[in-house]
């Protein structure tokens, strides 16, 4: 028998039902409420243990995801089970097989594994386990310690060691692929082989976490020189290219090209980091992704690049337009490090209150028992939240509900079935206020939050919503309800997750692979040894349509690449594009994109036969869609320049918005923006939003709600807090006479903000802009020009003085610099000027009428920056 058909018997038939025992009996302890089908189901039968180590140990030999995961389930059962020492002992060694050491140290930690195993260890056992240290660890260049790693962390830190290399890296979400990227990103700056490196994020959530992970590393590792910023200035990237520090950049795809403007794409970059790379793919932001690669690639052809992406099946493919002289290495693994149990929970018939809970296995459902509910769920809310309430009840429980009205109503119904604590938190009073201040009174969180349980969506403010994830880590909230913001790579872990009919985007099913992305946060590796993921309604076709989703991985595929395989249809859409209503335009964002993205392409290269993508094409169809690029660049007069600085924005509009101005019977002086600060800022700001909507793109819909749209705008460039800016909407809203339901005008404004004033405004407004200037400078008008503050970035961070932008520099959440701008006089301090203020008045910031978490970060962020030059402390939210 070999060895492979040796690892399948012990699966199939050897160990099979001693597997099944131990599965049912581990799942069972981290289900609250749960009522097995019968009590002996929860009598440890006497097993042979040496036997399964045995097995566990063969097992473990291979790679293969079910022999780990069977090797997973022995030594978890072992671990947290009511076993001996020795069996425990026999457990931590094989997952040292596996080089699960956090497992391990949780265990410790937990009191599971008494400490000092290697004391207890034979000879023959200790130097076996030296041997597996020493194998299973890399080495730090630039200070000669050992890291302890998985296999997947090994062969990246192997995989990436060519000084000039592209490397793609996959594995499962908990695989710990950022902690072991940001310590190789380090190592890599200490030992000088990078100076100015960009770590992309695709969102500004992950960004601020990524930013803080790096922060903390450089901080325990009490490491100088390397400066760690979010912030978009041309001054912070010319001082580090031309200075004695190196500087880490973590961007949104967004900010990256905002500073390739601000510097004319005189910008060269080192190593750049694509985390979450499969978004390559995103039907909104995909080209933007690939759009920024390529810019730092052309500008520093020797760039260093190392995409990660979670559990998918091709990471190779993102290393096809790498050039032609440079390594390229993919990195594939599925292998577990955590146990996450897939159940699926179905209503006994006649009895609403019981619910029959079963494990989802290759080879059939494993019945686990009964859920009692305290209530009858009536309805499709109060079924995910009871449930979730009844099987989570000891905390560490995520719901995931598609949307955020849905989400604030789950935890309503949450809050209710939890009983409060005897005791004061004043870490949960302190969000509650934070909550009321910075955004209102009356926000619903509130309340939630002083009983354990909180909503978690994107639009949030990046201060509250890194709070409640910080709380919710240490266990003082309860329950968390979350929306698609989870799936965007925050790494938050939990014990359980409760979810029914998941979506993302309106009304679409959730792909498998991102459900399992999503149920990837269930059983972090290192913070709980396993996670659940409890579906309900398996068997309803509504909720899911093909059925809960089989574990699946991601199938990379650029949106680029999507489009351009249909060539027919996006022939059809360029030939009309030069006449396209804005209806179709509206309808067809992604050919837009692609069809932005290809002509920018043309222009820059001359023919799109040429670009690395067609190689990957069918020939004939690409030699059409070139010669029809050809005709539409021929009556584009705009620079190519011009073009490269706006991805996503069709040259051909920028064209017809050059036109439209050049048409313009007023004076010229009506077609520029004023500032936000100006009385005349507002009727400038909506006749640039038409102005868009009918040149460039119909970016502002619908067009009767232009005039809200720039009154956020305006309102967010002048520094308002978030709090301020409802309070305004609500007093409109009365003066008018127009009814609102609170919840719903909070959640409204807060989109707003993110999606107009932060996404799109940005976008458009600086390609307007850029095109007025043009123009300014053909009629000879250029005294006109305006170069004080880059619009992109004063709508990116919510700012229009120096003050508030020094405060947000020093590592401010913009809620915080809002805040502490309020209390301060001067507008053009720069980053040693907040200093000093802060200094001066920090002893009489608890008498002012600012929320203690907003001190506390003020605090954090600029006390020790006090008399010092600020280094690893740029945040921007």
């Amino acid at each position: 028998m070999t060895e492979h058909n040796l690892r399948e018997w012990l699966l199939e038939e050897g160990i099979a039902e001693e597997l099944a025992h131990l599965t049912r009996l581990t799942v069972i302890t981290e289900i609250d409420n749960l009522r097995p089908d019968d009590e002996a189901s929860r009598i440890l039968p006497n097993l042979d243990w040496e036997r399964l180590m045995l097995a566990g140990s063969i097992l473990a030999r291979s790679s293969a995801r079910n022999c780990q995961e069977a090797v997973l389930r022995i030594a978890t059962a072992a671990l947290t089970l009511d076993v001996g020492q020795p069996v425990k002992d026999a457990a931590a060694i094989l997952l040292d097989k596996v080089a699960n050491h956090r497992s391990i140290g949780l265990a410790e930690a937990r009191a599971r594994l008494s400490p000092g195993l290697d004391a207890r260890l034979g000879m023959t056992q200790r130097l076996e386990a030296q041997r597996r240290k020493i194998q299973n660890s890399v080495l730090l260049e630039s200070t000669g310690e050992r890291l302890s790693v998985n296999e997947f962390q090994k062969k990246f830190w192997e995989g990436a060691s060519s000084k000039l290399s592209w490397t793609s890296a996959s594995a499962p979400t908990a695989s710990g692929k950022t902690f072991l990227v940001l310590r190789w990103l380090i190592d890599r700056v200490r030992v000088n082989e990078a100076r100015i490196v960009v770590y992309l994020a695709p969102t500004r959530a992950l960004v601020a976490e990524i930013e803080d992970s790096l922060n903390h590393m450089l901080k325990a590792g009490n490491i100088d020189g390397i400066e760690v910023s979010s912030l978009p200035l041309r001054q912070k990237y010319e001082e580090a290219s031309s200075g004695s520090k190196s500087l880490v950049l973590v961007f949104t795809q967004e900010r990256l090209h905002l500073l390739a403007n601000l510097l004319d794409d005189k910008i060269s970059v080192d190593l750049l980091v694509v985390d979450e790379a499969h978004k390559i793919g995103d039907h909104q932001r995909g080209v933007v992704l690939q759009d920024a690669i390529e810019r730092l690639s052309r500008a520093n052809p020797a760039l260093r690049v190392v995409f990660i992406s979670p559990a998918t099946q091709n990471p190779g493919d993102l290393l096809d337009d790498a050039p032609a002289d440079v390594d390229v290495v993919a990195i594939d693994s599925d292998a577990p490090t955590v146990l996450q149990n897939l159940v699926v929970a179905t209503q006994v018939p006649r009895k609403p209150k019981e619910w029959q809970l079963q494990l989802r296995q290759n080879h059939g459902d494993l019945h686990l028992g009964i859920l009692d509910l305290g209530s009858k769920p009536a309805g499709l809310r109060k079924r995910l939240a009871f449930i979730a309430a009844a099987a989570g009840a000891r905390g560490g429980t995520l719901v995931y509900t598609n949307g955020a009205a849905e989400a604030e109503d789950v935890a309503f119904l949450i809050s209710q079935l939890v009983e409060p604590s005897s005791e004061t938190d004043w870490d949960l009073v302190a969000l509650a206020d934070l909550a009321r201040k910075g955004v209102h009174r009356n926000y619903q969180l509130a309340p939630l939050v002083e009983r354990g349980v909180a909503f978690h969506y994107g639009n949030m403010p990046s201060l509250i919503r890194t709070e409640i994830e910080r709380l919710f880590r240490l266990g003082k909230i309860r329950f968390l309800v979350c929306t698609s913001t989870l799936i965007e790579g925050v790494n938050l872990s939990c014990r359980t997750i409760v979810v029914r009919g998941p979506r993302k985007g309106r009304g679409k099913p959730m792909e498998p692979h991102d459900f399992w992305n999503l149920a990837g946060r269930a059983g972090r590796w290192g913070d709980e040894f396993q996670g659940n993921i409890i579906c309900i309604d398996p068997e309803d076709t509504d909720a899911w349509p093909t059925g809960v989703p089989k574990r699946a991985r991601y199938p990379i595929q650029r949106e680029t690449d999507s489009i351009l395989k249909d060539g027919t249809r996006l022939l059809d859409f360029l030939s009309e594009r030069e006449t396209a209503s804005e209806k179709v335009l509206f309808d067809e964002p992604q050919l837009e994109q692609v069809g932005a993205y290809l002509l920018t392409t043309f222009m820059r290269l001359g023919s799109v036969v040429e670009a690395a993508f067609a190689k990957r094409h069918d020939a004939s169809e690409l030699t059409a869609i070139n010669e029809q690029l050809g005709l539409l660049a021929a009556k584009v007069e705009v620079p190519m320049t011009m073009a490269v600085r706006h991805p996503g924005v069709s040259a051909l509009g920028l064209q017809k918005l050059l036109h439209s101005l050049r048409a313009h019977e007023g004076d010229v002086e009506d077609l520029l923006l004023a500032p936000p600060e100006s009385v005349d800022a507002y009727e400038r700001l909506v006749f640039a939003f038409e102005r868009v909507n009918a040149d460039l793109y119909p970016a502002f819909q619908p067009p009767g709600l232009i005039p809200l749209h720039a009154q956020i705008v305006i309102e967010w460039l002048r520094g308002l807090s978030l709090s301020s800016i409802i309070k305004k909407r609500i007093e409109f809203q009365q003066r008018r006479g127009i009814a609102y339901k609170l919840p719903s005008l909070i959640r409204d404004t807060m989109e707003l903000v993110e999606q107009t004033a932060r996404f799109r405004a940005p976008k458009y407004l600086a390609a307007y802009i850029d095109v007025i200037n043009l123009h300014l400078r053909q009629i000879k008008r250029e005294d006109l020009i305006e170069n004080d503050l880059d619009i992109g970035v004063a709508l990116e961070f919510g700012v229009s003085s120096q003050t508030l932008l020094a405060l947000m520099e020093l590592g401010l959440s913009r809620m915080s610099a809002v805040a502490l701008y309020e209390k301060i006089v001067r507008d053009d301090l720069d980053r040693p000027g907040c200093l000093a203020w802060f200094a001066q008045h920090d002893q009489e910031l608890d008498g002012m009428d600012i929320p203690v978490l907003i001190i506390r970060e003020v605090r954090d962020k600029l006390g020790g920056l006090v008399g010092t030059n600020p280094t690893n402390q740029h945040r921007a939210d």
